[in-house]
Parts: structure tokens; sequence; C-alpha cells
């Protein structure tokens, strides 16, 4: 089974080579390295330039945001399952790629997710917050439950039966595609309950104010278009806000 990882890239130049790093680090071979760049400013180009001969793709041209870079990611892999990896992540091990395949290996399974670390972004040995998951199932989908999508890995043709993201939304089209794909009927998911990826803080979705209102009402129109969630949709996004809150409360490693 050959696994595409699809990283979008944006004057990221201080820690795109770490990310880099980590997907030469992966154990398990059959896999690819898509990076769509968005005509950064920065040294980023000059750091992906350097390590080409590890790359599949490499584009760098202008988009119209992260969503259409990613849209353009999936549409040039070749893989037979698709997950992402943002130029700020990393992951947890070595194995990761290798425990995904392994869960892929049944031909029911339609997607695989794990765990979560947010980390400090000058130190991703300093943990702020952990995201633990949960199997799926359809009520929690209707309560405002999501996989971790940084963990998030999919056969490749769900995201060709769903168009792949939306990019109307600037920070909930990865909610939306996982609303659209969960609550299908023949959609398996498998959870692997250990910490899959490192993220740095700073995402687009809590970088200010503006962004935390935006997403939240991104959101609640995502809910509402899948037609998923309590009472309109605003049941699942008052507990999808809410299940955040433990997540500072667990043990920093």
């Amino acid at each position: 089974m050959k696994i595409s990882l699809v990283t979008a890239t944006w004057n990221c130049a201080g820690t795109v080579a770490d990310c880099l790093a980590s997907v030469a680090g992966q154990s398990y071979a059959n896999r690819e390295h898509v990076l769509i760049d968005g005509a950064s400013r920065d040294d980023t180009l000059r750091v992906l330039q350097a390590h080409r001969e590890q790359l599949a793709v490499l584009v760098s041209e202008t988009d119209r945001g992260i969503y259409d870079a990613l849209n353009k990611g999936i549409a040039r892999a070749s893989g037979d399952v698709v997950g992402f990896l943002h130029a700020d992540d990393v992951f947890a091990g070595p194995d990761v790629l290798a425990r995904v395949a392994a869960a892929f290996a049944d031909p029911t399974v339609s997607a695989v997710y794990g765990d979560l670390q947010y980390v400090r972004k000058d130190d991703v040995s300093q943990v702020v917050r952990h995201w633990t998951s949960s199997p799926f199932s359809r009520r929690r989908l209707e309560w405002g439950w999501m996989p971790p999508h940084p963990t998030l890995y999919v056969r490749r043709e769900w995201y060709e039966r769903i168009g792949g993201f939306d990019a109307r939304y600037r920070i909930a089209a990865d909610y939306f595609s996982i609303l659209r794909m969960f609550s299908q009927p023949d959609f398996k998911a498998v959870y692997l309950p250990e910490v899959l990826v490192k993220m740095r803080l700073g995402g687009a979705s809590n970088r200010s104010l503006n962004n935390i209102v935006r997403k939240s009402r991104e959101d609640l129109d995502a809910l509402r278009r899948a037609r998923v969630g309590a009472f309109g949709g605003l049941g699942a996004l008052v507990w999808k806000n809410l299940s955040k809150v433990g997540q500072f409360r667990g043990k920093r490693r």
C-alpha cells in the first residue's frame, strides 16, 4: 500500500526542514511526499530544493489558501491513502506510517487516525495540549466529535468522492470534509490510541480572536450543510468547543 503525504508550505523556512526530516525518518518505505508551496517569499523554496530528491512532487505557485494548496496535492497524489503533514509539524516517532499502513490492511477500512500533541513552536518536546481521541461513532459526530485532522489518513477514493476540500472555507474546510465522509454509512474509521503527530502551536484557527469567531461560524455552517448535529448544529458546536478544555490538563510529556 502506497501512502501519499501532502504538505502545503508558505514562508516556513524555519520549520519545514524538521517536517522533511520527519518524513525521511519513517520506517515505512512505500510512501511519497507531495509538496505544494504557495510561492513563498522567504527561503522556504531554497530549503525544499535542497531536499528535492526525497520529494515526489514539488510545485511552487500562488494559490487561494491552504485548502486550495491541499487540493492541488491530492490531485497530484498517486497513493492508495492520503494524509497531511503540515510544514510546522513532525511525526511522533519513526513507525507512524507503518502502523497506519497495518490498519489499512483491512480493505473495509476507509480511514485511520490517532492522537495529537500540540507543542511549543520553539521546542517540540514541550507539550502544551494533548488531544486524546476515541473510537468513532455517529452519535459522537452529532455532538461535535472529530478526529485530529493532522493524524487522519483516508483512502484517496474518498477525497475523490467528495471533491476534496471546499475552499470557500478559510478555516473549517477540514471539518466539513470530515463531516461529509464520516457521516456516510459505508465509511469505516479505525482509531489508533497513540500519538501520531506533534503539532506546533500557532495554527490559523487559534491565531487571533477574529479567527476563533470565524472558525465557530464556519463550523456551524459546515454542520448545517452536512446536516449533522443536534439543534441545527448548535449543540455539536458547543460540545465541540467544550471538549477542548480538558486537553490542557493532561500530563506534560
